[in-house]
C-alpha cells in the first residue's frame, strides 16, 4: 500500500499515534486538504486531540472514512511529521495517523 497509516480511534494525544504495529494494521489513505499551522497551534492541537478545532469542522464534509480513509493533514511549518485526521460529527477527531511531512499539497 502505497499511501497507508497506522490509525488510531479517537487519540488523546499526539503519542498515542506513534505506537508500535504490525504493517498489516494499516489503512490506505488519501489526504483532501493540507492544514499547516503555527507551531503554537499545532502543539496545542498535538496535546489535546479531544478540543474541537475550527479547522476541523471547516473542511469535515470532504471527509469519510470507507473504504480509504479521507482526511484531512495537520503539520507545522517547523513538524518533521504530519497528523492525519478523519474527523467525527463536526470538530472532533475520530480517527488520526502521524506520517513524515508533506510537501506541496492542497
Amino acid at each position: 500500500m502505497e499511501n497507508s497509516a497506522y490509525f488510531v480511534r479517537r487519540p488523546r494525544i499526539g503519542d498515542d499515534l506513534r505506537e508500535p504495529h504490525l504493517p498489516e494494521e494499516e489503512r490506505e489513505y488519501e489526504i483532501v486538504k493540507l492544514i499547516t499551522l503555527y507551531q503554537i497551534d499545532y502543539e496545542n492541537f498535538y496535546y489535546d486531540m479531544l478540543a474541537d478545532r475550527q479547522f476541523i469542522e471547516d473542511w469535515r464534509h470532504l471527509c469519510a472514512e470507507e473504504p480509504v480513509f479521507r482526511c484531512i493533514a495537520v503539520q507545522s511549518r517547523r513538524s518533521d511529521g504530519c497528523i492525519l485526521v478523519v474527523p467525527e460529527r463536526e470538530c472532533f477527531v475520530k480517527w488520526a495517523a502521524f506520517v513524515p511531512r508533506i510537501q506541496g499539497r492542497k
